[in-house]
C-alpha cells in the first residue's frame, strides 16, 4: 500500500492526459500558415474521429455555426490587441448542418512579430437555460441590443461638436447588459495626465487625478504608456496590481474598473475609465463593446478638439479683421453686427469699417462682401479693407476711393502669378481664382447729416424715417470691385434728417433662409417698421434674430437654395431734434422727406423714383391719390429728361398727422424754359403733363430758381373712411 507522503512526491501525469480525463481538448492555431492542430479530444468535440489531426482554417470553420465563427473573429482580434484571453461559446455543426453540441473555447494569443498563434482549449458545456444567457455571444438578443447601442452611440458621438458635448454623450451612454456607475476621460499634456471630464463623481473628487505624471502607478497612466486596456474585475485585483494608487480609488466604493486607451491614427491621446459598483468579469463581448465605444470616443474627442482649435483660430482672425466702431460721433449713434456663415469656416468675406477722414470733422462708413466665405475670401477682405482705409486717409472723394480699390483688387486677384505658368504663386491646379467684391462707401458729415454715397454692386441702403416709415434710398452705382479696373462709381447725395436711421447690410441679411431680394427686403422692412425699442444695439440684435432666430425657420423664402451666407450690418442714426413749439402744442408735426437725382443717361431710375414715392406714402389713406402722385412724378421727370439737357432732381415732403397730411412734390432742372400748356390730339404721344396735374393735383405751379426752375404739385390727404 502506498502512503499519502509517497503519492505527494509522485510526478504529475502529462497535461494532455489530464485534459482528456476532464473531457477538454487542446488546440493550436497558427495565423501565419492558417493551420489548426487538434488533439484527439478536441477533434472529437468538433465531430471528427477522436485522433490528433491538423486541418486548414477552412476545414475547422466548416464545423462551427457561421454566426459564431464571425463572432469569434472579433473576439480573437480584441484579445490580440489587448494581450488578453479570447473566450467564446461556439456551436458545433454536423454534415447536415445540425447543432450537435456547444463548446467553450479559451485561448491565449502568442505574438511573433507581425504574426501570432493561438493556444487554447475546448470544453463541452450545457446549453444555457432560457433567459440565463443574455450576455453570451451566441444569443441573438445580446447581439441585436449591442449593435443597436453601438449605432446610437456612434451617431450621437458623431453629432457632438465640442468636447463638452462629447463628454455629455459619453456620460449618457446606457450599455446593454451592464452600465458603469462612474466615467472619466483622461487627456495627455506633455508628460502629464489630466482630467478632461468625468461623470458619477462629486465636484472636486477629480483633484488627486488632475495633474498626474505618466510614470505614476495608476491604471490610466499605464494605459497611455502601453496603449493596452486594463481590466480590473475586483478590488483585490486593483490593490495587487496598483498598490500605490489603490487608496485613491478605494474611497469611491467601486467593485470593477475598465481603463481603455483613446487612440487616433495610431497615437494614444488619453484614456477612458468605466467604473462599476458591482463585479464585472469583462467577458469578450463586454470588452468588445467597451473597446468599440473607446474608439468612437477617441475619434469624437479628436474631431471636437480640431473643431475647437479651428474656431479659436477663426475667432481670433475675425476679431483681428473686424474693427470696433471707434469713438462716438457727435450728433449720431452707430451699431454694427457681423455673423459668420452657419457652417464651415467662421470667417468670410463680409466686413464693415469706420474711417476717420483727414479733415477731422467727417467720417466714412464702409460695408462690403468679397465673393465666397473661405480662407481666400477672408484674406482678400483684409487686404481690401486696408486699401480702402489708405485711399480714404489720402482724402479722395467716395467715387475715387472705389475706383482705386477696384484697380487694387483686380491687380491682386488676376496677377501674372495666378495665371497658369505665371510664376511661383500659380494655383496648384493651374486655374486662376479671380474674385470680385461688392462695396458701399458712405462719407458722413455729422453736422449737416449729408451723406455722399458711392456704390459698387452692393445692395442699396434703407432709411427708417422718424415716424417708422422705411424707404429704400436708390443710389447710383457701378460694377462690383475687381471686375473692371476702369469702372466709374457715381456719387449720390442723401440727407439723413434728425431721427432717421440708415441701415447698410450685405446680401446675407437679405437672402438668408431662401429669400430673394424682394422677399428679403420685405422681411427686414417689417422688423424696422415694428421696432419700438430704445437704441440701435437692440435694433441690430432684432434684425439678426429675424434672420437667424427660431422664427426664421418657419418663414423661409421662395427660393429652393437655402445656402447660408455671412452677414454684416451697420446702423447709423442721427440724433432727433429737441421738440419745439411750432404748432401750438409744443411738438413739431411729423415730416417725411426723400430726394433723388435722375441723370440724363439714367432714365431707368425714374422707376426708383416711383418706388420711393410709394414707400413714402405706404400708409396714405386713399390709394387713388398715391397712384395719381406716382403718375404725375413719372410725367414730370420724363419731361425733364426729354425736353432739357440736364438732370432731374426730385424732392418729396409729406407733413402732418395721419389723415390730415399735405404732400408736396417738386421736380427741379437747370433749364430756364418754362412749360406751357398744349392741346394734344387724340393720337398725340405727349403734351398731357400739365393737363394731368390740373386734373389730379389739389394745387400745382412752376417756380423759377436762380438757375433753372422747379415744377411742383400738392395733394391733401383725404380722411380715412
Amino acid at each position: 500500500m502506498r502512503t499519502r507522503s509517497q503519492d505527494a512526491g509522485a510526478p504529475l501525469p502529462p497535461a494532455g492526459d489530464i485534459l482528456a480525463l476532464i473531457a477538454t481538448g487542446f488546440w493550436r492555431w497558427d495565423n501565419a500558415t492558417g493551420l489548426v492542430t487538434l488533439d484527439a479530444e478536441a477533434a472529437r468535440l468538433l465531430g471528427l474521429p477522436a485522433e490528433p489531426v491538423t486541418l486548414s482554417e477552412a476545414g475547422v470553420r466548416s464545423r462551427f455555426h457561421p454566426v459564431d465563427w464571425n463572432e469569434i473573429d472579433g473576439v480573437v482580434n480584441l484579445a490580440v490587441a489587448e494581450g488578453t484571453l479570447a473566450e467564446a461559446r461556439l456551436r458545433i455543426m454536423d454534415e447536415q448542418n445540425k447543432v450537435i453540441r456547444t463548446v467553450r473555447s479559451r485561448s491565449k494569443p502568442v505574438i511573433h512579430g507581425a504574426e501570432y498563434e493561438l493556444i487554447g482549449t475546448l470544453q463541452e458545456v450545457n446549453e444555457p437555460q432560457p433567459g440565463s444567457a443574455a450576455r453570451t455571444p451566441i444569443t441573438g438578443d445580446w447581439r441585436r441590443s449591442r449593435e443597436a447601442f453601438l449605432l446610437d452611440a456612434g451617431r450621437a458621438l458623431a453629432e457632438a461638436r465640442s468636447t463638452a458635448e462629447v463628454l455629455r454623450v459619453a456620460a449618457g451612454l446606457s450599455m446593454p447588459g451592464f452600465e458603469p456607475d462612474g466615467l472619466a476621460v483622461f487627456g495627455v499634456a506633455g508628460d502629464r495626465l489630466t482630467i478632461i471630464g468625468h461623470h458619477g463623481q462629486q465636484a472636486g473628487d477629480e483633484s488627486p487625478f488632475t495633474d498626474m505624471g505618466l510614470t505614476t502607478d495608476y491604471p490610466a497612466a499605464d494605459v497611455v504608456r502601453n496603449g493596452r486596456a486594463v481590466y480590473l474585475s475586483s478590488p483585490a485585483e486593483y490593490r495587487s496590481r496598483y498598490p500605490v494608487t489603490w487608496p485613491l480609488a478605494a474611497r469611491f466604493g467601486r467593485e470593477s474598473w475598465a481603463f481603455l486607451p483613446l487612440t487616433v491614427a495610431g497615437r494614444t491621446i488619453g484614456a477612458w475609465m468605466a467604473a462599476f459598483r458591482y463585479p464585472v468579469q469583462f467577458t469578450p463581448d463586454e470588452r468588445s463593446v467597451l473597446t468599440t465605444v473607446a474608439r468612437m470616443l477617441a475619434q469624437a474627442l479628436s474631431r471636437a478638439g480640431i473643431a475647437e482649435s479651428e474656431r479659436e483660430l477663426t475667432d481670433g482672425l475675425q476679431r483681428s479683421m473686424l474693427p470696433t466702431l471707434g469713438p462716438a460721433i457727435p450728433g449720431m449713434s452707430l451699431a454694427a453686427r457681423y455673423v459668420p456663415t452657419g457652417g464651415g469656416l467662421q470667417v468670410g468675406g463680409d466686413w464693415y469699417d469706420m474711417i476717420p477722414l483727414p479733415d477731422g470733422d467727417r467720417i466714412a462708413l464702409v460695408i462690403g462682401d468679397v465673393q465666397g466665405h473661405d480662407v481666400r475670401a477672408a484674406g482678400l477682405m483684409g487686404q481690401l479693407r486696408i486699401a480702402l482705409r489708405a485711399y480714404a486717409a489720402e482724402g479722395h472723394r467716395p467715387d475715387a476711393v472705389l475706383s482705386r480699390a477696384s484697380r487694387f483688387l483686380t491687380g491682386i486677384t488676376d496677377s501674372p502669378a495666378d495665371r497658369p505658368g505665371g510664376g511661383p504663386g500659380t494655383l496648384a491646379t493651374g486655374i486662376t481664382d479671380p474674385r470680385f467684391a461688392t462695396c458701399l462707401y458712405v462719407e458722413v458729415d455729422p453736422a449737416t447729416g449729408v451723406l455722399e454715397i458711392a456704390r459698387a454692386g452692393h445692395p442699396d441702403p434703407a432709411v427708417r424715417l422718424d415716424d417708422g416709415t422705411v424707404v429704400m434710398r436708390a443710389t447710383a452705382g457701378g460694377l462690383p470691385l475687381g471686375l473692371d479696373p476702369d469702372s466709374d462709381y457715381p456719387t449720390t447725395r442723401v440727407v439723413l434728417e434728425p431721427g432717421e436711421t440708415m441701415m447698410l447690410c450685405t446680401d446675407g441679411l437679405i437672402e438668408t433662409g431662401g429669400h430673394d431680394l424682394e422677399t428679403g427686403w420685405a422681411r427686414l422692412r417689417t422688423v424696422l417698421e415694428r421696432y419700438q425699442g430704445d437704441g440701435l444695439e437692440q435694433l441690430a440684435d432684432e434684425l439678426v434674430q429675424a434672420v437667424h432666430g427660431p422664427g426664421s425657420h418657419y418663414s423661409t423664402g421662395p427660393l429652393a437654395d437655402r445656402r447660408e451666407d455671412d452677414i454684416a450690418v451697420v446702423l447709423l442714426c442721427r440724433t432727433p431734434r429737441v421738440p419745439g413749439g411750432v404748432d401750438g402744442t409744443g411738438l413739431a408735426p411729423p415730416v417725411r422727406r426723400t430726394m433723388l437725382t435722375v441723370r440724363q443717361a439714367e432714365p431707368e431710375r425714374i422707376a426708383d423714383a416711383r418706388q420711393q414715392l410709394r414707400e413714402l406714402l405706404h400708409d396714405w389713406s386713399e390709394q387713388e391719390q398715391v397712384d395719381s402722385a406716382v403718375l404725375m412724378v413719372s410725367e414730370m421727370m420724363t419731361n425733364v429728361l426729354v425736353h432739357t439737357d440736364g438732370d432731374a432732381l426730385l424732392l418729396v415732403e409729406a407733413r402732418g398727422e395721419a389723415g390730415e397730411r399735405r404732400l408736396r412734390v417738386e421736380v427741379a432742372d437747370a433749364s430756364d424754359e418754362l412749360p406751357h400748356r398744349r392741346h394734344p390730339g387724340e393720337l398725340a404721344s405727349s403734351g398731357r403733363g400739365l393737363v394731368l396735374m390740373e386734373i389730379l393735383a389739389d394745387a400745382w405751379g412752376v417756380a423759377p430758381r436762380g438757375e433753372g426752375k422747379s415744377i411742383w404739385f400738392e395733394l391733401h390727404e383725404s380722411p380715412a373712411p
